[in-house]
């Protein structure tokens, strides 16, 4: 079986029993179908957990600026997080929790990054929007989206409902894949290990973004533990 093939059939047998874009309109529906989609096709299992070694990787920011991880980890822990766009509404309000949040993260020695697969221009733009203090990095085709477990591909059922709402993925992403994030965040330690991850198929539903703190928390003491033991030997 082709891998089209299984496409199609995960695309099939997942596809919403109801009719799309009815009554409920609007980009509430289109996140609802999208979100009903994924929760029936397991996609969300797919994506790294705890103890995995997370992918490296060099993106532009909304500025152009290219961006690694470990340039990041050398100050302490990162989170991580994976953010659909612009259009996403649930997802901006998401972003700018998290900005909320930053200076209790950034007391932690923890630094914090969005992926979203958007153009460059299109980040900045969101950047702005949401008036956020951190970096939104462009993984433009989502090869490090897919590499972290959380890369989805709209079906064909579902593309229509996003035409219909404004929402030209082609045109904001910059490629043809019609592929984005699901909802995501992972914390990293400074050993480039995945501490904590959690994935949301349903981008209207978050978890606490407070909800990292004590990971973040146990990392710090942790890292100061080891710090000790290495002083006493």
């Amino acid at each position: 079986m082709t891998e089209q093939d299984m496409t199609i059939r995960e695309e099939t047998s997942a596809a919403p029993s109801k009719p799309l874009c009815d009554t409920e309109s609007g980009t509430v529906r289109t996140l609802r179908d999208a979100a009903e989609y994924l929760i029936a096709s397991r996609h969300a299992e797919r994506a790294l957990t705890a103890g995995s070694y997370a992918p490296t990787f060099c993106l532009p920011n909304q500025n152009g600026t290219e961006v690694t991880p470990e340039s990041l980890l050398r100050r302490g822990p990162l989170l991580l997080t994976f953010y659909s766009g612009t259009w996403c509404q649930a997802c901006n309000l998401d972003l700018q929790a998290l900005e909320k949040m930053r200076p209790a993260i950034e007391q932690r020695g923890a630094s914090l990054l969005s992926i979203s697969q958007q153009t460059v221009a299109e980040n900045l733009r969101a950047h702005n929007l949401t008036m956020v203090g951190f970096p939104i990095l462009s993984d433009r085709g989502g090869r490090v989206t897919s590499e972290f477990g959380v890369r989805w591909r709209i079906p064909q059922l579902l593309r229509e409902c996003h035409r219909n709402n404004g929402i030209d993925l082609p045109s904001l992403n910059g490629e043809e894949s019609w592929t984005l994030p699901i909802p995501a965040r992972f914390v990293i330690d400074r050993a480039g290990i995945i501490a904590y991850s959690e994935v949301n198929p349903d981008p209207t539903r978050r978890f606490e973004p407070g909800d990292i703190l004590p990971v973040l928390d146990f990392l710090v003491a942790r890292n100061l533990t080891s710090s000790d033991l290495l002083e006493t030997w």
